[in-house]
């Protein structure tokens, strides 16, 4: 569905000069920087695939959906979707995707959102029995029946969001380009949209390229990610892996006994010092006296059994490394 080879887009950006005398110069002598925000980027996505798009602020995700929206061209490079060349922006490949920014609306702001939804269904051309159709089903799933007629500035942020989702989808397209749609939403609107984007690529094989910088919504959604940095792709495959290419490490987090312990708190104390280490991995202390330790996946029953046995403990609990700090740490390996 959506073919990418050395897709590279370069910024030409003016750097002026501080001050007054400096902004005079410029206007005989300009000095440019060129920015590479997308290099050499190549990635297949399969029709129906729900794709994790990945990378800090300025890797370049915006830049690459934008190309491929065909908003954008690229300096070098091919992108085909669905057979279509986006810099053409031909009306058949414009009606065949959507493209939905979490920091830009496409509604506006002093109207109801049905306005919005019906000067769409013009543009679009839109037999009235279809728009009908699946306007009912996009309200009815993501629960604003009641909301169709609230100017859209009078919303709150999550149903905004819903809202900008809708008129996205009114025109059911094959591929949808979302970019940060939950970035500012609370855990429950966050979890809505979440479960309708799951359902909604299920039941109609939407091929869906997602950016987020929220891990809840890729481990969710995605089952392959593509990670790039500084405009390069870095990583392409499935999250499992990307997980134990970090994650194969764990880590047992402890903390002393409470007053209930036999022995008393002092024992626990004496046996674990803030010297204490385990011959296995890292250990550090919080305030609190709770001890984290990070040892590789094939030791935790060791290690959890020399912690157990070296004194009294409260709880123990073992958890993945988080995907944020996996993810962070091939950011760094990359610098």
């Amino acid at each position: 569905m959506i073919e990418v080879r050395q897709l590279t887009r370069v910024f030409r950006t003016y750097k002026k000069q501080p001050g007054f005398w400096g902004g005079v110069r410029g206007l005989f002598r300009r000095e440019f920087e060129e920015t590479a925000a997308a290099k050499d980027i190549s990635f297949d996505i399969a029709e129906g695939e729900f794709v994790g798009f990945l990378g800090p602020n300025g890797a370049g995700k915006t830049t690459t959906l934008k190309m491929l929206a065909g908003l954008i061209y690229p300096t070098s490079g091919t992108a085909r979707v669905a057979g279509f060349d986006p810099t053409k922006r031909e009306n058949a490949y414009r009606r065949l995707f959507a493209l939905v920014l979490g920091q830009k609306n496409q509604l506006w702001w002093d109207l109801p959102a049905i306005e919005s939804f019906n000067l769409l269904r013009a543009i679009y051309g839109l037999p009235a029995d279809q728009y009908q159709t699946t306007l009912d089903e996009l309200v009815r799933l993501l629960g604003v029946e009641a909301k169709l007629n609230v100017m859209v500035r009078e919303l709150s942020l999550g149903e905004r969001m819903k809202m900008e989702l809708i008129a996205a989808l009114l025109h059911r397209p094959r591929v949808l380009f979302l970019d940060e749609p939950t970035i500012g939403l609370d855990v429950v609107s966050q979890k809505a949209v979440r479960q309708f984007l799951r359902d909604y690529n299920r039941r109609y094989r939407v091929t869906i390229l997602l950016t987020s910088h929220y891990m809840a919504d890729i481990k969710e959604l995605c089952e392959r990610v593509i990670v790039i940095h500084k405009g390069t792709k870095i990583y392409d495959g499935t999250l499992a892996l990307l997980e134990n290419a970090g994650g194969a490490r764990k880590k047992i987090i402890t903390f002393l006994p409470a007053l209930s312990s036999v022995e008393g708190p002092a024992a626990g104390a004496a046996a674990f010092p803030d010297t204490w280490q385990s011959r296995h991995g890292t250990t550090t202390r919080a305030a609190d006296g709770k001890f984290t330790l990070c040892v590789p996946g094939d030791k935790v029953v060791a290690v959890s059994q020399e912690v157990l046995s070296t004194g009294p403990v409260a709880d123990i609990t073992i958890e993945d490394v988080p995907l944020e700090d996996v993810i962070a740490e091939l950011f760094q390996s990359q610098v």
